[in-house]
């Protein structure tokens, strides 16, 4: 009798905003054998906040640690429960996480905040995607690579964004110079993993990954990697020291970072060595997980947004502004990888329900559902409302963390519901702003492909999207894309496959859900897009002319035409 093949497995660490979630990967198909989640103990979800600062979010390292111990143990342990698995037969580990979320190290690596001295300082703690504190350094930063005429900017869409990697740092020196005085370096979370599992803690060593360097740290092949001493010098001449202990080249995720140290393999329960692949940053994972290639749009979505496509290499490709970045390899190795997004979708839905929403809808049951039970059979533009989806600043086309949300067309008669959907709305605007800023220079979107704890469990959400967007919504197969996608880098690094694009093949798919446009919700809502625009013009582009005097007119006629017609 023949024996079965044996199995072999891939272990995918997804660092998110609240958690980190290992999920272990049969490398044959992509099937999901275990998984196990680790929820950040520290501050609010995971998250150190300041009541004094609403745009401050850090988090703590240690909880990294000690997730990254917990969530593959637990998988690990998971997984033995089930035929035929053995962790000899685990091949590789791949690491995603959050970016760009900055953290201060000494010289050993080791993260700022679990120095005695700076236990109580924030400005050493990691900080966070979205800590919008640094707005005035990236405003600085981003006429300085203006003025400097090298094209610093180009690749990463003609603004520098606060989220991103220098504005945070640059920040901490003007805000919290004991602590910027005390780092020996900056390493970005995608990067502090991998080096710390794998032993290579070095900030000058440690391998940096070429995803957060170039969307996020303005790295690019084109100028030699980062921007020169002498701009690092003109912007802050303290700044120059970070960019020294940088560890070049930046590199592809596809790529070994080193092996699993006998320590960490004997508290998870694998075998010391353990292949560790480079890190990338969470949603570039998710965009592999869900089966990315060239033609295919991979929106991400949960708290905010991440928009991805890949370009050939060997394609033309036009400088889009506003975009995060295009970064050859960022997303599938040996290809150029676009990403936008918006800075907020579900946190803004979270918003209304715990900020506003009235106690019918929040005394029982989840408020969400309940918000959907009336919002749903609301037709498009029956409540004349039209938001603008920047509650938590504008990240793509705008890059403007300084602009805020809007809503036009209440009345004395506007329901809790109405604005609910106006809100979902307003996100599928943001939504198709980015595919039209994307085919507007040349980059056709074929198809769109939906990831995340939204897309997976909101079909109101993604019918609205369809409608909007009026193209197909597809939903990757895997509920944990970002997971998969950073277990498919474990199969690479392993030897399972030779190529990201050939472990994709096998291991990923979409569902057989896909929301598709109704004709007649779609052509209202192209004429209320056209409303938004004026909107998103009037208030997000500086020295703009547009009109938006007959708005609330327009959204009064579309209105009572809608409602005639039910």
């Amino acid at each position: 009798m023949a024996r079965s093949p044996v199995k072999r497995y891939a272990i995918g660490v997804d660092f998110g905003t609240n958690s980190v979630r290992a999920l272990v990967a049969e490398v044959s198909d992509g099937s999901e054998v275990a998984a196990h989640v680790y929820s950040y103990p520290s501050g609010q979800q995971g998250i150190l906040l300041d009541p004094k600062d609403p745009n401050l979010a850090r988090q703590n390292p240690a909880d990294y640690i000690e997730g990254f111990v917990r969530s593959v143990r637990g998988a690990v342990r998971a997984a033995k429960k089930q035929p035929g698995f053995a962790v000899e037969n685990v091949v590789g580990i791949g690491i995603d996480a959050t970016g760009s979320t900055p953290l201060p190290v000494d010289h050993e690596g080791m993260p700022l905040s679990m120095h005695p001295d700076f236990k109580d300082d924030l400005a050493a703690y990691a900080w966070l995607w979205k800590d919008h504190t640094s707005y005035a350094e990236a405003a600085e930063i981003t006429e300085k690579a203006r003025q400097s005429g090298h094209g610093y900017l180009a690749k990463c869409g003609g603004t520098y964004s606060s989220e991103w990697f220098w504005s945070k740092i640059l920040h901490c020196k003007r805000s919290s110079p004991k602590a910027f005085q005390a780092a020996f370096s900056w390493i970005e979370q995608s990067d502090f993993v991998p080096g710390y599992v794998t032993g290579n803690r070095s900030p000058e060593t440690m391998p940096r990954c070429i995803c957060a360097a170039g969307h996020k740290g303005m790295y690019h092949e084109a100028w030699g990697g980062l921007p020169s001493e002498a701009f690092w010098a003109s912007v802050d001449p303290d700044l120059v020291a970070v960019r020294r202990r940088f560890a070049a080249p930046a590199r592809a995720a596809d790529q070994k970072a080193g092996g699993l140290t006998a320590e960490l393999a004997k508290k998870v329960g694998l075998p010391p060595g353990t292949p560790v692949a480079v890190g990338t940053i969470d949603a570039h994972a998710g965009a592999v997980g869900a089966g990315i290639k060239p033609g295919t749009l991979v929106k991400i979505i949960g708290t905010s947004t991440c928009d991805m496509m890949v370009v050939p290499m060997d394609q033309e490709l036009a400088d889009v502004p506003g975009l995060c970045g295009i970064v050859p390899g960022s997303i599938v190795p040996g290809m150029y990888g676009l990403e936008a997004g918006q800075s907020a979708v579900g946190d803004i839905f979270n918003w209304f329900v715990s900020r506003l929403a009235p106690g019918g809808y929040t005394a029982k049951g989840d408020p969400h559902a309940n918000l959907t039970r009336d919002a749903e059979p609301l037709r498009p533009g029956e409540s004349g409302l039209l938001a603008l989806d920047w509650n938590n600043g504008n990240r793509t086309v705008l890059v403007d963390p300084l602009l805020t949300g809007l809503l036009v067309g209440q009345t004395l008669h506007t329901t809790a519901p109405e604005i609910y959907r106006a809100l979902v709305e307003a996100t599928a605007f943001g939504a198709l702003t980015i595919i039209r800023r994307l085919e507007e220079y040349g980059i056709m979107v074929k198809e769109v492909v939906n990831c995340g704890g939204i897309a997976e469990k909101n079909p109101f959400v993604m019918q609205l999207y369809a409608d909007v967007c009026n193209r197909p919504m597809k939903i990757s197969r895997s509920a944990q894309t970002c997971a998969l996608g950073a277990a498919i880098f474990g199969a690479v690094v392993g030897g399972a496959y030779k190529s990201t694009e050939q472990a994709q093949r096998r291991m990923t798919g979409v569902s057989l859900t896909v929301y598709r446009p109704r004709r007649a919700a779609a052509e209202v809502y192209a004429r209320l897009y056209e409303l938004y625009r004026r909107l998103h013009d009037a208030f997000g582009v500086i020295g703009s002319e547009q009109s938006v005097d007959r708005v609330m007119k327009e959204l009064i006629a579309i209105r009572d035409q809608v409602r005639r017609k039910g």
